[in-house]
């Protein structure tokens, strides 16, 4: 295989896949990078909220 690629644990000629198929694999390594960057905005707004919440702890009366 000149261009091989694993789907599902199988191997596959990328050369030999369809014009379909190969957009199909592009949509799928778009989505996974939009996933990716969707993941980190997500650990940033986590870390946000952490950081909020202390600030909270440190706002609020002691005697409650």
């Amino acid at each position: 295989m000149a261009n091989p690629i694993t789907i599902d644990g199988k191997e596959y000629d990328l050369d030999t896949l369809s014009e379909a198929a190969k957009s199909q694999l592009t949509n799928i390594q778009i989505t996974d990078q939009e996933i990716a960057r969707l993941q980190q905005r997500l650990a940033i707004a986590q870390t946000a909220r952490q950081a909020y919440a202390r600030a909270l702890q440190g706002e609020l009366p002691a005697d409650a």
